[in-house]
């Protein structure tokens, strides 16, 4: 590996549905990084971004948040987060809130910053991927995840019908709105099953927890795998969740 990546102190932020319900997304994405030669972080004191005080109106309440991850964040060249929600927030509204923290979504992270593509994974499964709302509309990652996943060996990749709307999840939208969020997730669902794919893949857990909850619902097989898990994986240690 080139010098850059070996000396390269990156902290992971793990996010707080992710590490309340995802452990499994976390541990990947210390696997994945730490293979392509970084030196991989997880500072202790890391608390919410602040992202839904924001997103409901408390932007003072929001503040102490962002000032702390700042804090908790300083000194590392990079800041990991394996969703594209938390890394809209802390990259493009942080600066609104006077704070600035070097942030990136996992896929930018690998594509941009790091410059692979091919990071060795081997996923044998039909697969079809869900581009997240903010990882597309805020941080314009594009089809960086995509590029990602044509290079896992094994892996079959199914173009998802009408990929780039909201599966209804939003965070407190799929609260205030329930109606409105169901019936875009059931949407969403029917392009999923018409792939016909084994894993619906995303960059958010959010989103996966979202479509995945109606699909089990609806007593489907797909089986929700965040990005980083199926990264991580490769022919001589297969990625095996433990959930």
């Amino acid at each position: 590996m080139p010098t850059e990546r070996q000396t390269r102190r990156v902290a992971l932020f793990a996010t707080c549905l992710t590490d309340t319900f995802y452990p499994d997304t976390a541990r990947a994405v210390v696997r994945l990084l730490e293979r392509l030669g970084c030196s991989v972080a997880f500072p202790l004191a890391q608390t919410c971004c602040g992202q839904m005080h924001y997103n409901t109106g408390y932007h003072d309440r929001a503040k102490p948040l962002a000032r702390h991850t700042a804090t908790t964040f300083a000194g590392y060249d990079a800041v990991v987060m394996p969703s594209g929600s938390c890394a809209g927030m802390v990259r493009h509204v942080y600066p609104s809130l006077g704070v600035r923290v070097p942030a990136y979504e996992l896929a930018e992270f690998l594509v941009d910053v790091l410059g692979v593509e091919d990071v060795g994974a081997y996923f044998p499964h039909r697969v079809t991927y869900h581009p997240t709302c903010h990882s597309l509309r805020m941080l314009g990652v594009g089809d960086k995840p995509l590029r990602l996943l044509r290079a896992v060996r094994g892996l079959e990749l199914v173009e998802l019908p009408a990929a780039s709307t909201c599966c209804g999840f939003g965070g407190t939208f799929a609260l205030k709105n329930a109606d409105v969020s169901a019936a875009m997730l059931a949407d969403k669902m029917t392009a999923v099953l018409e792939t016909s794919a084994d894993v619906l893949t995303a960059g958010d857990n959010s989103c996966l927890m979202h479509i995945g909850g109606g699909l089990s619902r609806l007593g489907t097989e797909v089986r929700p795998l965040h990005l980083a898990e199926i990264l991580a994986s490769t022919e001589e240690e297969p990625w095996v969740a433990t959930r």
